[in-house]
């Protein structure tokens, strides 16, 4: 089913409708048919065809043919359709037809009349499978997470920002720059050349250069209108690790794995002088306004500052107790900030050569810092996979800004202070509204990645399992966290609830499971048993008895009525990942960072069959209900069927692009549900090996659990998110 506009749209032949798809909206816009403009935007139907036909950033810009036209409430509304679009148009390139869900996930909780009429029309949009998110689980626009920028194929080390505000440039380890711009977040160009990771990138005042340095031990000189390559400076001993151009454009300053830094000529490309004095790794280098004064970032836990026209060093700053990742000056050149693997930030007086303050918040090390051109704010980019905003003449956090799943290895703010873009492991780039920070990003859940996920039998409530030490009681209709459960002093890596539903076994890091009364939030009991983290567990259909995977390479069965071990299963070369029972309670699955699936007879705890094909390590596993079918999910992007009888591979589920962390079956075991650090839970069909849908989140999915209706859907993402779906458009 769609709309009346998208049937008509339907109707017409392919030719006419692409022309109306393309100019339609300009010409209600020349004659002032606001309107007209506004039922449009706000009709699925013709959502949908413009996406399909034309793309998400022509469907994007319509909406300011109509903002122009509108203020107020409508406007208020059609703004928030834009920017949902916008936070989900990295998803909608790559897959229209997760247009609805996409939706749903980010704007259910807003009420305004034309959203809800526009959400119940994309919840009939077609008969196919979907994801229908249960709450507005996705990020919601109003926030300061503008969009995401996709494109490179590795860890994005380095970007940095033009002067005029409008471009920017990545470096990646997939040895490319990308040129990209920041109004529609699409890219440019492609520059190539590095035969290594590219480290580092800085742009000339001019904004028609820029230099890049590179795991090759080199630097590179670009066009970026072109992509072409300039000159390739060369003279560094090891991989080049930053590079900063002075603001007059003609000189250049590197640091590099060889513990120096070097003064390039860039009317030349050639060096002009090697400063040494750093014991260790260079990591960054910054230039200051006037061009004569540098500062240097090391691995030998202190910052350097140099005079370039002489090539000495002027001092030594030391208060850092590990390695210093990264240093920016302020713009009115009297102040530094560094960014230092001891989780802190420190603000410097370069006049006085002393520091000011430091900075505490992060929980990981501080990969990268930018600084505000009024030189009053900063923001920090973390290994803990967010972004901070800092007041410097106080040195107060401000806001955390989170959205990424990864770790967050750079950042720049463009010249206006109103926009910050990020770079992270994940492959992606965010941009970033810095006017609307005290907003927030509405994540409501754990502090750090969900883990595992599960669902009572009666597939009213859910429990997570988190890296933040806790399990949280979540009501699955509404979204709400009802309870918190705490006492593991680690990592909690899985959950299993017991068939009456009402008590739970969590497995964690700190080498325990613990048993939980849901009711209550009350722990019955602690196992102890593992010598290292435990990281999955599962119960026998009669709860009676469970069984724990762990990182000790053992699988270990325990009787729940005295939470006495029974028998430790050996057999596995590494850590054990992911375990399930048989329904008939009496073998057990386990996968392996060994890359193999082991099926065990829990009576004698001998192995009874090696199932081998997986190439790197399994993350996850799951038995049919009828007990003839196991699937597993791997680092290796696949999920893969095996026959229990035979211990032969039935069939390999592609299409992943990143590794599979979990899966679940449904239960009439005609489906599978697996979830992966693409960001993304699939839907297969198992009898034809199909991949029948798709929702893609806002981080890298962890965990997901099937409910005994086999429509209602749990996963966890590494955001600390859980999102509650519904199967929609199922047959058979």
């Amino acid at each position: 089913m769609t709309t009346a506009l998208g049937q008509w749209l339907s109707k017409l032949d392919s030719e006419k409708r692409l022309q109306l798809l393309r100019h339609q909206l300009s010409d209600f816009a020349k004659a002032g048919e606001v309107e007209r403009l506004r039922s449009w935007l706000t009709d699925f139907g013709f959502l949908q065809h413009k996406l399909e036909a034309v793309g998400i950033r022509a469907l994007i810009s319509d909406y300011d043919l109509v903002l122009l036209l509108l203020s107020g409430e409508q406007g208020g509304t059609l703004k928030l359709i834009q920017e949902a679009l916008g936070l989900s148009a990295d998803v909608l390139a790559e897959d229209s037809s997760q247009l609805a869900g996409q939706l749903w996930g980010r704007l259910l909780s807003f009420q305004q009349p034309e959203i809800v009429a526009l959400l119940k029309d994309a919840q009939q949009w077609r008969d196919k499978p979907w994801f229908r998110p249960f709450t507005g689980n996705l990020i919601a626009p109003g926030g300061p997470l503008i969009c995401t920028l996709t494109g490179h194929t590795e860890e994005v080390n380095a970007v940095t920002i033009a002067l005029d505000g409008k471009t920017a440039v990545s470096g990646s380890e997939d040895r490319t720059l990308k040129w990209w711009d920041l109004a529609t977040g699409e890219e440019i160009v492609t520059l190539r050349g590095h035969s290594g990771a590219v480290n580092t990138v800085a742009i000339a005042p001019d904004g028609k250069t820029a230099v890049s340095g590179s795991e090759d031990k080199t630097l590179k000189w670009w066009y970026l209108s072109t992509g072409w390559e300039i000159a390739t400076l060369r003279g560094h001993t090891d991989e080049v690790t930053s590079v900063a151009i002075a603001p007059d454009g003609k000189t250049a300053v590197s640091g590099s794995g060889d513990r120096t830094l070097k003064v390039w000529d860039l009317s030349t490309g050639l060096e002009v002088a090697t400063l040494r004095g750093h014991t260790d790794w260079v990591r960054s280098v910054a230039i200051a306004p006037d061009g004569k004064t540098a500062i240097s970032a090391s691995d030998d836990n202190t910052l350097k500052l140099w005079y370039l026209p002489t090539g000495e060093e002027i001092t030594t700053l030391g208060g850092h107790t590990d390695w210093v990742t990264s240093v920016a000056i302020a713009p009115d050149g009297q102040t530094a900030v560094s960014t230092s693997d001891d989780n802190t930030l420190k603000v410097w007086d370069l006049v006085k050569e002393t520091e000011l303050a430091t900075l505490t918040g992060h929980s990981e090390a501080v990969n990268a810092v930018a600084i505000s051109p009024d030189s009053q704010t900063a923001v920090s980019a973390s290994g803990d996979n967010t972004l901070k905003l800092w007041d410097l003449a106080t040195g107060w956090e401000l806001a955390t800004l989170r959205g990424h799943s990864f770790r967050v290895n750079a950042v720049a703010i463009t010249p206006d202070g109103k926009t910050a873009v990020s770079a992270s492991s994940n492959h992606t780039l965010k941009l970033w509204d810095l006017a609307t920070v005290s907003e927030g990003v509405n994540l409501q859940g754990h502090g750090l990645c969900v883990k595992a996920v599960a669902i009572t039998p009666d597939g009213k409530t859910a429990v997570s399992a988190s890296g933040d030490k806790t399990l949280k009681l979540w009501d699955v209709a509404r979204g709400w966290e009802l309870a918190t459960l705490k006492g593991h002093s680690s990592w909690v890596n899985g959950v299993a609830i017991i068939p009456d539903g009402k008590t739970a076994i969590s497995a964690s890091d700190d080498n325990t499971l613990k048993w939980w009364d849901l009711a209550t939030g009350w722990q019955i009991a602690t196992l102890r048993g593992h010598t290292d983290s435990v990281t999955s567990v599962a119960i026998a259909p009669d709860g009676k008895t469970a069984v724990s995977a762990s990182e000790d390479t053992t699988v270990k069965l325990w009787d729940l009525s005295t939470g006495a071990e029974i028998v430790t299963l050996r057999g596995h070369s590494r850590e054990v990942n992911g375990v399930a029972i048989t329904p008939d309670g009496k073998r057990a699955v386990s996968g392996s960072e060994d890359t193999t699936v082991k099926l065990w007879d829990l009576a004698t705890g001998a192995e009874i069959v090696t199932l081998r094909g997986h190439s790197r390590e399994v993350n996850g596993v799951a038995i049919t209900p009828d007990g003839k079918t196991v699937v597993s999910a791997s680092e290796d992007t696949t999920v893969k069927l095996w026959d229990l009888a035979t211990g032969a591979e039935i069939v390999t589920l592609r299409g992943h692009s990143r590794e599979v962390k979990g899966v679940a079956i449904t239960p009439d075991g005609k489906r599978a549900i697996s979830a992966s650090e693409d960001k993304t839970l699939k839907l297969w069909d198992l009898a034809t090996g199909e991949m029948l849908a798709t929702f893609t989140g806002d981080g890298a999915i962890a965990s997901c659990a099937v409910a005994a209706d086999g429509v209602t859907v749990a996963g966890g993402d590494w955001l600390g998110r859980v999102y509650f779906l519904r199967l929609e458009g199922l047959r058979g």
